[in-house]
Protein backbone atom coordinates (compact mmCIF):
# COMPACT_ATOMS: atom_id res chain seq x y z
CA UNK A 1 0.00 0.00 0.00
CA UNK A 2 1.02 3.40 -0.90
CA UNK A 3 -0.39 7.20 -0.42
CA UNK A 4 1.67 8.89 -3.02
CA UNK A 5 1.29 6.03 -5.36
CA UNK A 6 -2.37 3.95 -4.71
CA UNK A 7 -3.65 0.99 -6.49
CA UNK A 8 -7.20 0.02 -6.77
CA UNK A 9 -7.67 -3.43 -7.74
CA UNK A 10 -11.01 -5.23 -8.68
CA UNK A 11 -11.18 -8.79 -8.98
CA UNK A 12 -13.37 -11.48 -10.11
CA UNK A 13 -13.89 -14.54 -12.42
CA UNK A 14 -14.48 -14.38 -16.06
CA UNK A 15 -18.20 -13.59 -16.26
CA UNK A 16 -18.43 -12.18 -13.33
CA UNK A 17 -19.07 -8.25 -14.18
CA UNK A 18 -15.97 -6.90 -13.55
CA UNK A 19 -15.79 -4.86 -16.52
CA UNK A 20 -19.32 -3.18 -15.95
CA UNK A 21 -17.74 -2.20 -12.50
CA UNK A 22 -14.92 -0.87 -14.45
CA UNK A 23 -16.91 1.50 -16.18
CA UNK A 24 -18.52 2.77 -12.78
CA UNK A 25 -14.95 3.64 -11.56
CA UNK A 26 -13.87 5.53 -14.91
CA UNK A 27 -17.06 6.97 -14.05
CA UNK A 28 -15.77 8.54 -10.77
CA UNK A 29 -12.27 9.54 -12.26
CA UNK A 30 -13.58 11.54 -15.27
CA UNK A 31 -16.35 13.53 -13.12
CA UNK A 32 -13.57 14.32 -9.99
CA UNK A 33 -10.61 14.63 -13.03
CA UNK A 34 -8.32 11.65 -11.18
CA UNK A 35 -5.51 10.44 -13.99
CA UNK A 36 -5.83 6.63 -13.50
CA UNK A 37 -3.40 4.11 -14.87
CA UNK A 38 -5.23 0.76 -16.44
CA UNK A 39 -4.15 -2.31 -16.22
CA UNK A 40 -5.36 -5.43 -17.65
CA UNK A 41 -5.18 -8.59 -16.32
CA UNK A 42 -5.60 -10.13 -19.13
CA UNK A 43 -2.09 -8.77 -20.10
CA UNK A 44 -0.84 -11.26 -17.63
CA UNK A 45 -1.58 -14.32 -18.97
CA UNK A 46 1.35 -16.27 -19.72
CA UNK A 47 0.18 -17.43 -23.51
CA UNK A 48 -1.05 -15.94 -26.11
CA UNK A 49 -4.52 -17.18 -27.73
CA UNK A 50 -2.69 -19.88 -30.16
CA UNK A 51 -0.15 -20.98 -27.72
CA UNK A 52 -2.56 -21.26 -25.25
CA UNK A 53 -4.50 -23.66 -27.67
CA UNK A 54 -1.66 -25.66 -28.62
CA UNK A 55 -0.82 -25.77 -24.73
CA UNK A 56 -4.12 -27.07 -23.71
CA UNK A 57 -4.32 -29.10 -26.75
CA UNK A 58 -1.10 -30.99 -25.49
CA UNK A 59 -2.77 -30.82 -22.01
CA UNK A 60 -5.83 -32.99 -22.62
CA UNK A 61 -3.69 -35.26 -24.36
CA UNK A 62 -1.37 -36.11 -21.56
CA UNK A 63 -4.86 -36.38 -19.64
CA UNK A 64 -4.66 -33.00 -17.88
CA UNK A 65 -8.49 -32.17 -18.04
CA UNK A 66 -8.25 -29.15 -15.49
CA UNK A 67 -5.35 -26.88 -17.58
CA UNK A 68 -7.12 -23.25 -17.41
CA UNK A 69 -6.67 -19.90 -17.31
CA UNK A 70 -7.07 -19.33 -13.69
CA UNK A 71 -4.20 -20.90 -12.24
CA UNK A 72 -0.36 -20.38 -11.58
CA UNK A 73 1.02 -21.99 -14.55
CA UNK A 74 -0.75 -19.97 -17.04
CA UNK A 75 -0.47 -16.49 -15.55
CA UNK A 76 2.48 -14.38 -14.54
CA UNK A 77 1.83 -14.07 -11.12
CA UNK A 78 5.23 -12.62 -9.86
CA UNK A 79 5.16 -10.33 -12.81
CA UNK A 80 2.10 -8.45 -11.72
CA UNK A 81 3.01 -8.62 -8.03
CA UNK A 82 6.05 -6.94 -8.96
CA UNK A 83 4.08 -3.90 -11.31
CA UNK A 84 2.45 -3.36 -8.04
CA UNK A 85 5.38 -3.23 -5.57
CA UNK A 86 7.11 -1.41 -8.33
CA UNK A 87 4.02 1.46 -8.69
CA UNK A 88 3.44 1.76 -5.02
CA UNK A 89 7.31 2.29 -4.44
CA UNK A 90 7.90 4.08 -7.45
CA UNK A 91 5.22 5.12 -9.34
CA UNK A 92 5.80 3.85 -12.36
CA UNK A 93 6.30 0.02 -13.73
CA UNK A 94 5.62 -1.96 -16.67
CA UNK A 95 2.67 -3.21 -18.90
CA UNK A 96 1.01 -4.32 -22.17
CA UNK A 97 -2.02 -4.88 -23.47
CA UNK A 98 -3.84 -8.45 -25.27
CA UNK A 99 -5.90 -7.74 -27.80
CA UNK A 100 -9.00 -9.83 -27.39
CA UNK A 101 -10.47 -8.61 -30.81
CA UNK A 102 -10.17 -7.62 -34.50
CA UNK A 103 -11.10 -3.88 -33.50
CA UNK A 104 -8.17 -3.59 -30.59
CA UNK A 105 -5.72 -5.33 -32.27
CA UNK A 106 -6.20 -3.02 -35.43
CA UNK A 107 -3.65 0.48 -34.45
CA UNK A 108 -0.98 -2.02 -33.22
CA UNK A 109 -1.53 -3.97 -36.41
CA UNK A 110 -1.25 -7.48 -34.70
CA UNK A 111 -3.49 -10.17 -34.95
CA UNK A 112 -6.52 -10.52 -32.08
CA UNK A 113 -5.13 -12.76 -29.28
CA UNK A 114 -1.79 -11.59 -28.86
CA UNK A 115 0.15 -9.19 -26.33
CA UNK A 116 1.38 -5.86 -27.43
CA UNK A 117 5.39 -5.37 -26.15
CA UNK A 118 5.68 -4.59 -22.87
CA UNK A 119 5.88 -0.98 -21.92
CA UNK A 120 6.49 1.75 -19.17
CA UNK A 121 3.52 3.24 -17.58
CA UNK A 122 2.42 6.79 -18.14
CA UNK A 123 4.59 8.77 -16.00
CA UNK A 124 1.08 11.73 -15.30
CA UNK A 125 -0.95 9.59 -13.47
CA UNK A 126 -2.81 10.10 -9.90
CA UNK A 127 -3.57 6.24 -9.56
CA UNK A 128 -2.90 2.48 -10.75
CA UNK A 129 -6.08 0.75 -11.67
CA UNK A 130 -6.54 -2.89 -11.90
CA UNK A 131 -9.16 -5.00 -13.51
CA UNK A 132 -8.99 -9.19 -13.72
CA UNK A 133 -8.81 -12.38 -12.73
CA UNK A 134 -5.45 -11.98 -9.88
CA UNK A 135 -5.50 -9.02 -8.00
CA UNK A 136 -6.22 -11.04 -4.85
CA UNK A 137 -4.18 -14.03 -5.28
CA UNK A 138 -1.85 -15.67 -2.85
CA UNK A 139 0.17 -18.23 -3.06
CA UNK A 140 3.28 -19.58 -1.07
CA UNK A 141 5.61 -17.54 -4.04
CA UNK A 142 3.43 -14.28 -4.27
CA UNK A 143 0.91 -11.87 -1.95
CA UNK A 144 -0.54 -9.88 -4.46
CA UNK A 145 -3.28 -8.92 -1.85
CA UNK A 146 -1.23 -6.84 -0.26
CA UNK A 147 -0.11 -3.99 -2.25
CA UNK A 148 -3.98 -2.64 -3.38
CA UNK A 149 -4.77 0.40 -1.20
CA UNK A 150 -8.64 -0.47 -2.48
CA UNK A 151 -9.43 -4.54 -3.58
CA UNK A 152 -12.98 -5.02 -4.75
CA UNK A 153 -14.23 -8.84 -4.77
CA UNK A 154 -16.88 -9.08 -7.81
CA UNK A 155 -18.35 -12.25 -7.57
CA UNK A 156 -22.00 -12.96 -8.66
CA UNK A 157 -23.50 -16.41 -7.36
CA UNK A 158 -22.26 -19.26 -9.11
CA UNK A 159 -25.46 -19.68 -11.28
CA UNK A 160 -25.58 -15.92 -12.06
CA UNK A 161 -22.17 -16.29 -12.96
CA UNK A 162 -22.24 -19.09 -15.72
CA UNK A 163 -25.58 -17.73 -17.02
CA UNK A 164 -23.56 -14.39 -17.72
CA UNK A 165 -20.36 -16.18 -19.31
CA UNK A 166 -22.46 -18.57 -21.23
CA UNK A 167 -24.39 -15.47 -22.88
CA UNK A 168 -21.05 -13.80 -23.47
CA UNK A 169 -19.50 -16.50 -24.91
CA UNK A 170 -21.99 -17.64 -27.19
CA UNK A 171 -23.47 -14.19 -28.08
CA UNK A 172 -20.46 -12.58 -28.76
CA UNK A 173 -17.79 -15.00 -29.66
CA UNK A 174 -19.61 -17.66 -31.33
CA UNK A 175 -19.18 -20.53 -28.94
CA UNK A 176 -21.25 -23.73 -28.21
CA UNK A 177 -23.28 -24.06 -25.09
CA UNK A 178 -20.99 -27.45 -24.81
CA UNK A 179 -18.08 -25.72 -25.45
CA UNK A 180 -19.09 -23.03 -22.97
CA UNK A 181 -19.78 -25.76 -20.31
CA UNK A 182 -16.59 -27.90 -21.15
CA UNK A 183 -14.34 -24.41 -20.25
CA UNK A 184 -16.78 -24.19 -16.72
CA UNK A 185 -15.60 -27.71 -16.08
CA UNK A 186 -12.16 -27.60 -16.66
CA UNK A 187 -11.34 -24.29 -14.82
CA UNK A 188 -13.16 -25.41 -11.93
CA UNK A 189 -10.31 -26.67 -9.48
CA UNK A 190 -8.44 -23.60 -10.23
CA UNK A 191 -11.34 -21.41 -9.45
CA UNK A 192 -12.13 -23.37 -6.08
CA UNK A 193 -8.03 -22.92 -5.82
CA UNK A 194 -7.16 -19.39 -7.11
CA UNK A 195 -10.14 -17.39 -7.50
CA UNK A 196 -12.48 -17.53 -4.73
CA UNK A 197 -9.86 -17.46 -1.79
CA UNK A 198 -9.48 -13.80 -2.99
CA UNK A 199 -13.02 -12.75 -1.90
CA UNK A 200 -11.50 -13.31 1.92
CA UNK A 201 -9.52 -10.70 1.73
CA UNK A 202 -10.56 -7.96 -0.67
CA UNK A 203 -11.67 -4.76 1.39
CA UNK A 204 -15.11 -5.11 -0.30
CA UNK A 205 -17.16 -7.73 -1.91
CA UNK A 206 -20.25 -6.85 -4.56
CA UNK A 207 -22.72 -10.39 -4.91
CA UNK A 208 -25.31 -9.70 -7.47
CA UNK A 209 -27.81 -12.31 -6.15
CA UNK A 210 -30.59 -12.72 -9.08
CA UNK A 211 -34.28 -13.04 -7.46
CA UNK A 212 -35.69 -15.21 -10.19
CA UNK A 213 -35.50 -18.64 -11.08
CA UNK A 214 -31.47 -19.64 -12.01
CA UNK A 215 -31.51 -23.22 -10.98
CA UNK A 216 -30.38 -24.87 -14.25
CA UNK A 217 -28.00 -21.82 -15.74
CA UNK A 218 -27.59 -23.63 -18.81
CA UNK A 219 -30.77 -23.45 -20.03
CA UNK A 220 -31.07 -20.09 -19.52
CA UNK A 221 -32.56 -17.71 -21.98
CA UNK A 222 -31.09 -14.62 -21.03
CA UNK A 223 -29.81 -12.50 -18.17
CA UNK A 224 -31.38 -12.27 -15.07
CA UNK A 225 -32.30 -8.25 -15.41
CA UNK A 226 -30.69 -6.01 -12.87
CA UNK A 227 -34.57 -5.15 -11.11
CA UNK A 228 -34.60 -8.82 -10.62
CA UNK A 229 -31.76 -9.17 -8.42
CA UNK A 230 -30.04 -7.87 -5.40
CA UNK A 231 -26.43 -6.98 -4.22
CA UNK A 232 -24.97 -7.85 -1.32
CA UNK A 233 -22.16 -5.33 -0.23
CA UNK A 234 -19.87 -6.37 2.25
CA UNK A 235 -17.07 -4.76 3.73
CA UNK A 236 -13.98 -6.79 5.39
CA UNK A 237 -13.65 -4.02 7.96
CA UNK A 238 -17.00 -1.37 8.25
CA UNK A 239 -15.75 1.35 10.29
CA UNK A 240 -16.11 4.62 8.65
CA UNK A 241 -18.48 3.39 6.88
CA UNK A 242 -21.59 5.90 7.09
CA UNK A 243 -24.39 2.96 6.61
CA UNK A 244 -27.39 5.36 7.48
CA UNK A 245 -26.13 7.68 5.05
CA UNK A 246 -26.55 4.80 2.22
CA UNK A 247 -29.54 3.75 3.80
CA UNK A 248 -31.02 7.09 3.21
CA UNK A 249 -29.76 7.57 0.20
CA UNK A 250 -30.71 3.83 -1.88
CA UNK A 251 -34.21 3.44 -1.63
CA UNK A 252 -34.85 -0.07 -0.63
CA UNK A 253 -31.69 -1.16 0.88
CA UNK A 254 -31.64 -2.51 3.75
CA UNK A 255 -28.93 -4.08 6.49
CA UNK A 256 -28.16 -8.01 6.77
CA UNK A 257 -24.79 -7.89 8.62
CA UNK A 258 -23.19 -5.62 11.01
CA UNK A 259 -20.80 -5.31 7.78
CA UNK A 260 -23.15 -5.82 5.15
CA UNK A 261 -25.66 -3.81 3.17
CA UNK A 262 -28.21 -4.79 0.44
CA UNK A 263 -29.46 -2.77 -1.92
CA UNK A 264 -31.79 -3.25 -5.02
CA UNK A 265 -29.79 -4.61 -7.68
CA UNK A 266 -30.56 -1.34 -10.49
CA UNK A 267 -28.98 0.61 -7.94
CA UNK A 268 -25.85 -1.22 -7.88
CA UNK A 269 -23.92 1.89 -9.47
CA UNK A 270 -25.21 4.48 -7.45
CA UNK A 271 -24.10 2.57 -4.46
CA UNK A 272 -20.90 2.27 -5.75
CA UNK A 273 -20.76 6.23 -6.58
CA UNK A 274 -21.85 6.98 -3.22
CA UNK A 275 -19.48 4.77 -1.71
CA UNK A 276 -16.44 4.60 -3.62
CA UNK A 277 -16.38 8.27 -4.61
CA UNK A 278 -15.21 10.02 -0.94
CA UNK A 279 -12.83 7.05 -0.59
CA UNK A 280 -10.93 8.25 -3.36
CA UNK A 281 -11.31 11.84 -3.35
CA UNK A 282 -9.49 10.76 0.63
CA UNK A 283 -6.75 8.86 -1.42
CA UNK A 284 -6.24 11.97 -3.45
CA UNK A 285 -6.08 14.40 -0.57
CA UNK A 286 -3.58 11.61 0.81
CA UNK A 287 -1.30 11.92 -2.26
CA UNK A 288 -1.47 15.21 -1.74
CA UNK A 289 -0.11 15.45 1.37
CA UNK A 290 2.49 12.39 1.01
CA UNK A 291 3.78 14.77 -2.03
CA UNK A 292 3.81 18.44 0.28
CA UNK A 293 5.96 16.69 2.93
CA UNK A 294 9.03 15.47 0.50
Amino acid sequence: MSERHPIIAITGSSGAGTTSVTRTFENIFRREQVRSVIVEGDSFHRYDRNEMRVRLAAAEAAGDNNFSHFGPDTNLFQELESLFADYARTGTGKRRKYLHDSGEAAPYQQEPGTFTPWETLPADNDLLFYEGLHGGVITDQVNIAQHPDLLIGVVPVINLEWIQKLWRDKSKRGYSTEAVTDTILRRMPDYVNYICPQFSHTHVNFQRVPCVDTSNPFIAREIPAPDESLVVIRFANPKGIDFPYLLNMVHDSFMSRANTIVVPGGKMELAMQLIFTPFILRMMERKKRAAAAL
